[in-house]
């Protein structure tokens, strides 16, 4: 008896040192359907945008039918309109309203990252985590560069959601994303639960659960095809439930070498028209949520401003489809950094991420906005050529 008990001890110790078994990649443990949004957006008369409206979603046309109206006199709402590739479409449109090149130019990242792209620069080898909702795995801007799906506390059968295709496809997406090289290790969790009575209880120990398990698919990577950033479209405060559980993870995620990118950093969101140039950085503004703000009181002190508002990204509706999002919100710049973090590791690998923030924030720039008569300084806009240049020197 006491020879089996030892042996028994001896094999525990031995796998125990062994690690955990090694990952075979890609591993995808599940294939997400892809949402439907039918009949979910229905319009009886044109849609109106209300400047003074705080509802995002007030002029939501993904997958509507507009077929049946006249939107010949609805130029200036629809440039405030989100849409997908579902979208039915009038004959009567205004002419200056053209959805398909707003639909392909906010594919574009904008600030110059094309440039970066044409160098070579792309994020290649460096391993972006994203923590989010439930993915289209298959879609076109990011399937080849997917290393791994995994789900924690996911029920079974959940459909893809709009969070995740987007998230991912902004920081890796082949044709909208800053880093299209890089490699995705996605694991889709949920930050809480609806209450039952139409609220919404926020426990970030699942999130917390999946950093950790981040950092144990870390150790499993070769020294140049690591985990470098985190990206987290999602912040917490310390009366939520699991608040600090997640603060204890993402210190060992930092400790291990890691920017962990969430919603409670210095950052903030941009926008622009929507035919306006990505690439130029006049054609920003402050984003949509917060404009009002801004022009009221106009300090936001380092704050890294980031591309937010008017972004095409992956669609939850299928592999091959897209979406254009008017209004975006700080969900959508966290990844964009998170691409851009991998750019500069790509440039720089033995870059921290103390040094990636401090020339991010040197190198930004700053323009002057008109706004009822009234100049603004808006800044400083990441200027992602000028910090891989000063990484370069």
């Amino acid at each position: 008896m006491k020879k089996i008990l030892l042996t028994l001890i001896l094999m525990a110790l031995f796998l125990a040192a062994c690690g955990p078994d090694p990952i075979q990649f890609p591993k995808i443990d599940r294939h997400p359907e892809p949402v439907s949004y039918a009949g979910f957006n229905t319009y009886s008369e044109p849609p109106k945008y209300d400047p003074n409206s705080t509802d995002t979603w007030q002029m939501d046309l993904r997958s509507a039918d507009l077929s049946h109206l006249d939107l010949s006199q609805s130029g200036n709402d629809l440039m405030y309109a989100t849409f997908d590739s579902k979208t039915i479409w009038p004959e009567n449109i205004p002419a200056d309203f053209d959805w398909r090149a707003i639909m392909e130019i906010g594919k574009n990242p904008g600030l110059g990252v094309g440039k970066l792209h044409e160098q070579g620069i792309t994020g290649k080898g460096i391993g972006i985590a994203i923590i989010d909702q439930p993915l289209v795995v298959e879609h076109q801007e990011y399937a080849t560069q997917l290393r791994l799906y995994e789900e924690i506390n996911i029920q079974a059968g959940t459909e893809a959601q709009m969070h995740g295709p987007a998230v991912a496809s902004i920081a890796v997406g082949k044709t909208v994303g800053v880093a299209p090289d890089a490699d995705l290790y996605y694991i889709a969790t949920q930050v809480g639960i609806f209450d039952g009575q139409g609220g919404f209880v926020y426990d970030f120990s699942n999130v917390a659960r999946a950093v950790r398990r981040v950092i144990e698919i870390n150790t499993q990577l070769p020294s140049d095809r690591k985990i470098r950033v985190i990206s987290i479209s999602v912040g917490w405060q310390k009366d939520q439930k699991g608040y600090a559980e997640i603060v204890e993870a993402v210190e060992e995620a930092e400790k291990a070498g890691m920017l962990v990118m969430y919603a409670n950093q210095k950052l903030i969101g941009i926008g622009r028209a929507p035919l306006n140039d990505p690439d130029a950085f006049q054609s920003y503004e402050p984003g949509l949520f917060w404009a009002k703000n801004f022009y009221a009181n106009p300090l936001y002190d380092n704050l890294l401003l980031v591309p937010m508002d008017s972004r095409t990204t992956a669609s939850p509706t299928g592999k091959n489809e897209y979406v254009f999002y008017r209004t975006g919100g700080v969900s959508w710049a966290i990844p964009y950094i998170a691409g851009m973090y991998a750019l500069a590791a790509q440039v720089k690998p033995q870059i921290t991420p103390q040094e990636f923030w401090k020339i991010a924030l040197e190198t930004g720039q700053t323009i002057e906005i008109i706004h009822e008569g009234q100049t603004h300084q808006l800044g400083p806009i990441l200027d992602p050529v000028a910090l891989i240049a000063e990484l370069q020197q």
